[in-house]
């Protein structure tokens, strides 16, 4: 037993400094410049369209419902002018960077994982290696940094989406007239509720894009093993998301409250 734990913990460390070495590797290649920008944004356009209907859908749905139970609890204290900013804040510092990442990892993220998944078990990665061509250069630096790129717009639409959502309960159940909910949005909100998001973003970005790309580009073991592996790195993605979520807004607060 306490052999089998062992050998686990050591197997453990060993994929955690090969996962280190592969994002070391991934960074070494963009900062030498050679990203291949035409992939970056062919991949930038297929990883936003993997994930543009459902955020949208579930940005408006969250700002619904979030609208809609604000506005029942507010009441009970007179507080219903308040619902808006409730909203607003709650969108932007925490559920649409959360809940889009998330949304994006089992999305693109697995769709990443798959393909690269699908080409190592069918040698496509050995045969760029034959070739002379760095598979690290030719297929993970545009997987990752188009991750890097696009997660942060589709926060940027889940937020808008999401108030507008707000917006709608808040009129036509609320009854909060639109004007009123338009200005307390506006003046809810401060530059220092956007960036912090966003830059929660970011992380979550790099994240995904490594853990994601990293899982398909050492996945074996057939199509048995693309599955596998799919299924682990968007599960390690949703881990290392909500992980790193709490220790970012732990930062932030503490540097601007």
């Amino acid at each position: 037993m306490i052999t089998r734990l062992l050998d686990n913990v050591r197997s453990r460390l060993t994929h955690m400094g090969e996962a280190i070495f592969f994002l070391g590797e991934v960074l070494r290649v963009i900062g030498r410049g050679k990203v291949r920008f035409n992939e970056v944004l062919n991949q930038m356009y297929a990883q936003g369209v993997q994930s543009i209907v459902i955020v949208i859908l579930t940005s408006f749905a969250s700002g619904m419902v979030l609208a809609l139970q604000a506005a029942i609890t507010l009441q009970r204290f007179g507080a219903k002018e308040f619902v808006a900013r409730l909203v607003a804040l709650s969108l932007l510092r925490e559920l649409s960077p959360v809940f889009t990442s998330l949304i994006f990892s089992g999305k693109a993220g697995a769709g990443i994982t798959a393909e690269l998944g699908t080409m190592n078990t069918h040698e496509q990665i050995q045969a760029t290696r034959a070739l002379g061509v760095n598979p690290v250069e030719f297929l993970v630096v545009p997987r990752f940094l188009a991750c890097v790129l696009v997660l942060p717009v589709l926060v940027v639409i889940s937020e808008i989406v999401g108030i507008f959502g707000g917006y709608v309960i808040a009129v036509s159940q609320a009854h909060i007239p639109g004007a009123f909910y338009v200005h307390q949005t506006m003046e809810a909100v401060d530059y220092v509720d956007f960036f912090s998001g966003l830059i929660k973003v970011f992380f979550f970005s790099a994240i995904i894009g490594w853990v994601c790309c990293y899982h398909g580009f050492y996945t074996k073991g057939g199509a048995m093993g693309v599955g596998q592996f799919t299924t682990r790195a968007v599960a390690y993605s949703y881990i290392a998301v909500i992980i790193s979520d709490v220790v970012l807004t732990k930062i932030i607060l503490t540097i601007w409250g």
